[in-house]
């Protein structure tokens, strides 16, 4: 990646030109080169310091409607040219799929939006050890951490450059950095562990190494001695960390691949209120400084930024190509690869938006209720909207957190999950799949004794 003579358009371009000689009809072909420095230590003693460079090229040939894709890390002529023969070899084999294919000349992306998605900071391999270093020591200095698993910092930058016989050809670059530390409380078997990261794409934006530290160390604290209440249907209030993962949950439902088998619990709620009117969420690939903003999909459309539920109201599905074609629909520019299969759709930085309630007045209202902090194991449904999942946190009495609980299981329907779901006001952009506060109304809380 530090060669500034490589051209990865020209490369890209050969290889394409290469293979429609030698007999592919159509081909497309992606190409990602990386490099990332990550530290690891535990207990205040450095325990790994890694460096990876790396590339990996991806080709898919078309044959007719007959598709196949290899993948290589060796860029050099002669290994094209036996890339090139196992792919079509393996494509005459493949089985026909009439939904296959390349983007139209006239639909591609002819130009795109320079998004704020990299940082050319390279930071020393020291900055790393001192972030970890920080982080761990303002861990374990909260009264109470009894040990630690460690802590971890990391940098990497990946530049992917996509090309396709239509006639695209682009590029972008994103860079991560992170750090994180979890830790341990209690002991024998009355043990309990938590843990807080930061992660950005952009250097300048991580948090104070050591605000972290202490914030993991003050959760494991704070999580000794839990019980578990008695079974009961009542109110759960996710914290952000957990509920994103029922924007997951809403993601899988809309993926246009589970629509186009049937196998979503919505695929004929297009246009219905799944969610309360004052209910928004977005899938925005244009988001300045976002995990996962992209400048075009990877068929080379352009991506737009969507409103999945509006007012409550779902407005559209995840789509690439394949299954907008099998759908009669449109792509909508959702398209995800790596470099060893074929599209699918997913999800960009898709992300609740906040509510009028702070946290607190979400929580006062509650007599009698569940908070989680972490989601554990899953049994959720997509095809019916089932929904059972472990969790610990905290009980709610009286609009109050009280005490800790844990092994308690949260079960529902989705469809009721979603229909009841308030959101609060704390919206921050952290993970890629966002979402504030949230409190649902009526889940089982399966549990033990008092």
């Amino acid at each position: 990646m530090t060669d500034d003579t490589f051209d990865p358009a020209a490369l890209l371009d050969d290889l394409m030109s290469r293979a429609k000689r030698a007999g592919a009809d159509a081909a497309d072909t992606i190409l990602a080169r990386g490099r990332s420095q990550s530290v690891a230590q535990r207990l205040g003693t450095p325990e790994a310091v890694e460096r990876a460079e790396g590339q990996d090229l991806g080709l898919r040939v078309f044959v007719g409607q007959r598709q196949a894709v290899v993948s290589t890390s060796d860029l050099s002529a002669d290994a094209f040219d036996d890339l090139i023969g196992r792919a079509l070899a393996m494509a005459r084999a493949a089985p026909e799929d009439r939904y296959a294919g390349i983007a139209e000349p006239s639909d591609i992306a002819k130009s795109w939006p320079e998004i704020e998605m990299f940082d050319p900071t390279e930071p020393p391999a020291e900055t790393l050890v001192e972030r970890a270093r920080i982080a761990e020591d303002a861990a374990r200095a909260v009264d109470g951490v009894t040990n630690s698993e460690g802590a971890e910092a990391s940098w990497g930058v990946t530049d992917v450059t996509l090309a396709a016989s239509n006639g695209f050809i682009g590029r972008y670059k994103r860079s991560s950095f992170s750090f994180g530390v979890s830790v341990l409380v209690g002991t024998g078997q009355k043990m309990e562990r938590d843990y807080d990261y930061a992660a950005t794409v952009f250097d300048a934006d991580l948090e104070d190494p050591a605000e972290v530290g202490r914030r993991a160390g003050e959760r494991a604290v704070a999580r000794l001695n839990p019980k578990r209440p008695r079974t009961a249907a009542l109110p759960v209030v996710f914290e952000p960390r957990a509920a994103r993962s029922l924007l997951g949950h809403l993601a899988g439902a809309v993926n246009g691949a589970a629509i186009a088998r049937g196998t979503s619990f919505l695929k004929d709620k297009m246009g219905e209120a799944l969610f309360a009117p004052g209910i928004t969420i977005r899938d925005d690939p244009h988001r300045a400084r976002g995990f996962r903003s992209k400048p075009f999909d990877a068929e080379g459309l352009a991506t737009h930024s969507r409103v999945v539920i509006d007012g409550g109201h779902l407005t559209t599905w995840f789509l690439d190509l394949a299954t907008a074609r099998q759908l009669g629909l449109r792509s909508t520019g959702h398209a995800s690869r790596g470099t060893g299969g074929t599209p699918s759709p997913s999800a960009t930085n898709l992300y609740l938006e906040p509510g009028t309630l702070n946290p607190e007045a979400l929580i006062g209202e509650i007599e009698r209720g569940f908070y989680v902090t972490e989601m554990m194991g899953s049994s959720v449904n997509l095809i019916t909207g089932d929904y059972s999942r472990g969790a610990a946190g905290f009980w709610i009495e009286n609009g109050a957190l009280t005490f800790p609980v844990s092994e308690l299981t949260i079960a529902g329907h989705l469809k009721d999950l979603f229909a009841s779901l308030t959101p609060a006001d704390d919206l921050i952009f952290k993970y890629g799949m966002d979402s504030p506060t949230v409190r649902v109304e009526g889940l089982t809380i399966a549990g033990g004794d008092d």
